[in-house]
């Protein structure tokens, strides 16, 4: 996805906001405070993400900081967002706005937030990576592990009970459902790795 593309979809987003803030004005604070006050899509989303993890132990603007610290350091998770956004727009037929999945979809927001897990794991920051584990599962019933491996353009549809392991890998262009586990186990001198492989849509549940 190139730069250009990515100003699209967020350009698509605000344009949606504004017609939603006119349609509706009992929301248009929201629309605001989540989407039309951010100058671009990183921003939106690591306001809403923060708003969404946050908790008296690690307030939203601590959250936030390590977001951005994030974004600021890997700017293709921006990008990978989008795409994931684009993914569930063109898949869920329930879907009909770009600003759905980032407003709404916890399984959207499960997504996002383990990428910051994953960066924070790979930057040998594992014990803040377990915690925002604990605390995406518990805000949105989603369990993946940083260490998990997941591409873009994916669509956790529902979301409930997923849980994705430790080993487990998940390519490009995935649709997963409610319930579905991918749970890697370590076994004497090998390691499973549950794999889904590019442009698969598991609908397995249990």
């Amino acid at each position: 996805m190139s730069s250009e593309e990515l100003e699209q979809v967020w350009s698509s987003i605000k344009s949606e906001a504004r017609a939603l803030a006119d349609c509706e004005p009992m929301l248009a604070s929201f629309f605001h405070a989540t989407l039309l006050k951010h100058e671009n899509l990183g921003s939106a989303l690591s306001y809403i993400l923060a708003n969404k993890l946050a908790n008296p132990i690690m307030p939203a603007i601590a959250v936030r900081e390590v977001v951005e610290d994030a974004y600021r350091s890997d700017a293709q998770m921006i990008v990978s967002a989008a795409r994931d956004i684009l993914a569930v727009r063109l898949r869920d037929p329930a879907v009909d706005k770009y600003s759905t999945p980032l407003l709404y979809l916890k399984g959207f927001h499960a997504l996002q937030a383990y990428r910051i897990g994953h960066w924070l794991w790979m930057q040998g920051r594992q014990a803040l990576a377990i915690y925002l584990q604990n605390q995406i599962s518990v805000a949105f019933g989603v369990d993946i592990h940083p260490a998990a491996t997941i591409g873009c353009g994916i669509m956790l549809d529902h979301a409930t009970g997923i849980v994705i392991g430790e080993t487990a890998v998940v390519e490009n262009n995935v649709s997963i459902l409610q319930s579905v586990t991918l749970a890697g186990q370590v076994k004497p001198a090998a390691i499973a790795t549950p794999k889904i492989r590019r442009r698969r849509d598991d609908w397995r549940g249990g």
